[in-house]
């Protein structure tokens, strides 16, 4: 009784500070809400790529892949199916409700013909080397080709080992997808989901293979490498210096409400290994801490300067390029870089002088708020020695500049893997953790193809507008020296990029069960600001009964609260005999008919995220959402809250290339998952209150034709109710 009391004492405590540290933003909310501007939807943000900072409140990123559920490496994470409907249907993504699916990327053409069913409507999508797989076309393309165009999208030729969709695939009430073949199906897909009523650039429409996209998108796409950086309006303030050993020199001071659109240097082509690991400092409105301070190789996409085979381009992405002449290096950046009062830019000593070097910074000198926007940042960190069993902690925005609460988007990574020219630390994953969620948001496949490649790129190099291998030797026999062992590769997210509200913890596995001992480095690209646009107002402790009691929590169809002890999705449990994460206990009840509770929001909010903490043993728990701003009122639907899978999925992976599809069935001992529903702003808004109504539809639908049916119920252990609001800026 004394643990529930104080929890329920901490709950109301957590409320009343949060009451208290909020009235002026709730006003300025209250006043900016009509003014916010449009988030941009799948191809406007490209054309509005100069909004790269914009803050996307009411905006939610998920990435989601045929990853091994156990934590280990089955199959290099591929041929793990939410559930088989046939035995050429395997399903990898299954989702209700309005959204957009922003990217995907497949192993080659293994999959193909992929179904893409949005809205009920099956398009069946293959990239041409699926037709005779035995004998891949070394130039395919995707088919139909028109909606699927390069350089938006590129297959296997060019990436040196992945088939990669850029084309956003918008849909209305549901999408799913499906691979036709099952041998070596490795993917992953990043898929977006809005608060209805929020303000989009152009409303969400049922895509079919008319929607061709627009030629302009294509053009500046294929602008990677040049200077794309707006000619209008720009002033520019130049600089020719020598960097002395163990120095500083301080490249530039802007003062006022600017962004910075071009930051440019170049340097004597014999002096590019030297120049390689110079910090690039900047720093924005005077704060503490520099937001930038990275290696400046490794902040223009490559792990080193040293270009092998005397490419112009070392790299020729969107967003940054490093280009070779006869005898200079010039490194380019076009990431738009927004502060209201000052910019200091620095480049630090690595120990070797520099002469010669020439800097350009050009920027736009701004009228309008800073609210809605945000500073860039790149965030280095170097893993000498990586932790046994433990993902290696790219970013943590608790524990930078000072902590606390940030808002923001994640917009990439550049890393190097091995300074060794080992490609096979590449097996480990990438796992996205935004917002407080346990479960990760983000779960990729491996680290080549978080770059854009597969199979390790064929150990070649790439480098492609928004993902790249660099540099890096096949192997360490044919590396001509040590620069030439260093292994890098970059993703960067514009379409595609990830929000968070509070919080982002971006973490990457070192090998497939976080066993390679591989000198990593990484620089991780985000636009943050210093005050949360997501706060937690409640949350309700399914199976604690004085949680229950304070949320008028009511279900006369529930289980008795029972205890369950499980994982998260974090990483393999046990290495060479230790184990790395251990089970918890917690309580909570299923569900077969209908629960209600009440949750406290923030009155100015900008719609409402609702998080479940549940027990995924349950196979696809589905159930409508209503609300009412009282008890007893009127109840308004909200949508579907639908959660596809379980932790028990289908493995089929056949040895051949085009083998029958199998039914193994794995069931992994990680039942804990958080899972997110957007409430739309119609029923929030204004509202310190509100109830909710969940109302379980079984699905009925067994893992493969011929399986058991599992037990179908809802399961509810913790609800937490999360407000949009608009951040302070100062």
């Amino acid at each position: 009784m004394i643990r529930k009391s104080l929890f329920v004492m901490s709950v109301a405590l957590t409320w009343c500070i949060q009451s208290l540290l909020l009235p002026a933003q709730a006003n300025r909310s209250h006043d900016l809400t009509a003014k916010m501007p449009s988030i941009p939807v799948g191809l406007d943000a490209y054309l509005l790529w100069e909004q790269w900072a914009q803050q996307r409140i009411g905006m939610r990123a998920y990435m989601r892949s045929t990853y091994d559920r156990t934590g280990g490496n089955e199959g290099v994470d591929a041929s793990h199916f939410l559930y088989q409907r046939s035995t050429d249907f395997n399903v990898t993504l299954d989702i209700e409700g309005p959204g957009v699916l922003v990217f995907s990327r497949y192993n080659h053409w293994h999959g193909s013909p992929w179904h893409y069913v949005v809205d009920g409507r099956d398009h069946l999508i293959q990239e041409e080397s699926s037709r005779d797989p035995l004998h891949p076309i070394e130039g395919s393309r995707f088919q139909p080709l028109p909606p699927f165009p390069a350089p938006l999208n590129l297959t296997w030729a060019s990436t040196k080992g992945a088939d990669l969709i850029w084309t956003p695939i918008p849909f209305e009430k549901s999408f799913q997808m499906a691979y036709t073949r099952t041998h070596y199906g490795t993917g992953y897909y990043i898929f977006d989901k809005f608060v209805p009523g929020v303000r989009l650039t152009h409303p969400l429409r049922s895509w079919d293979e008319n929607n061709i996209p627009d030629q302009r998108v294509l053009d500046l796409i294929d602008r990677a490498g040049s200077d794309i950086a707006p000619k209008a309006g720009i002033e520019r303030t130049t600089k020719s210096f020598d960097l002395p050993a163990g120095g500083s020199v301080a490249v530039a001071g802007l003062r006022g409400n600017a962004t910075i659109r071009a930051l440019e240097f170049s340097i004597p082509r014999n002096q590019a290994t030297e120049f390689k690991n110079v910090r690039l400092r900047i720093t924005w409105d005077g704060r503490k801490d520099p937001s930038i301070d990275a290696p400046i190789a490794l902040f223009y996409g490559a792990g080193t300067l040293y270009n092998r085979d005397n490419r112009t381009f070392l790299v020729k992405a969107f967003p940054v390029n490093i280009r070779f002449t006869g005898d200079r290096v010039y490194l380019s950046c076009y990431f738009p870089m927004p502060f209201s009062r000052s910019a200091r830019i620095e480049l630090v000593s690595a120990g070797h002088a520099i002469e010669g070097i020439e800097s350009s910074v050009r920027y736009t000198p701004e009228r309008k708020s800073f609210s809605q926007t945000s500073y860039f940042h790149a965030t280095y960190r170097d893993f000498l020695c990586p932790v046994p069993g433990e993902d290696m902690v790219l970013l943590d925005t608790r524990e930078i500049e000072s902590g606390g609460d940030w808002s923001g988007h994640l917009v990439g990574n550049s890393f190097i893997f091995s300074h060794d020219a080992n490609l096979g630390t590449l097996e480990g994953d990438p796992r996205f953790f935004f917002d407080d969620s346990l479960t990760p948001q983000a779960q990729g496949t491996g680290t080549e193809e978080w770059g854009g490649g597969g199979d390790y790129w064929g150990g070649l190099n790439m480098s492609l507008p928004f993902a790249g291998h660099p540099v890096g030797a096949r192997s360490v026999k044919t590396a001509v020296s040590d620069e030439d062992k260093i292994e890098s590769a970059y993703r960067f997210l514009l379409a595609d990029l990830m929000p968070f509200g509070k919080n982002a913890l971006i973490r990457l596995e070192h090998g497939g069960a976080n066993d390679s001992g591989q000198h990593y480095e990484t620089v991780t690209y985000w636009y943050g600001l210093p005050s949360p646009s997501l706060v937690q107002t409640d949350l309700l402790q399914v199976g604690d009964t004085e949680s229950e009691r304070a949320h008028n929590y009511l279900s006369a169809e529930s289980s008795d609260p029972y205890a369950i002890t499980s994982r998260y999705e974090w990483g393999v449990d046990t290495l060479n005999g230790k184990e790395v994460y251990p089970p918890e206990t917690d309580h909570g009840r299923t569900m077969k008919g209908i629960s209600e509770f009440k949750l406290r929001l923030h009155r100015d909010n900008i719609g409402v995220l609702l998080r479940r903490k549940l027990d995924y043993k349950f196979p696809n728990q589905r159930a409508e959402i209503y609300v009412t701003n009282q008890h007893g009122a009127k109840w308004r639907f909200a949508g579907i809250w639908y959660l596809a899978g379980s932790n028990t999925s289908i493995y089929s992976n056949p040895k051949e290339e085009l083998g029958a599809a199998e039914h193994e069935v794995r069931t992994s001992n990680r039942r804990f998952r958080d899972d997110e529903f957007l409430l739309p702003r119609s029923l929030t808004k204004g509202r310190r209150e509100i109830w909710v109504r969940v109302k379980f539809t079984p699905v009925n639908r067994p893992l493969y034709p011929g399986f058991p049916l599992g037990e179908q119920a809802w399961s509810e252990i913790k609800y937490t109710a999360y407000c949009f609001v608009v951040p302070r800026t100062s």
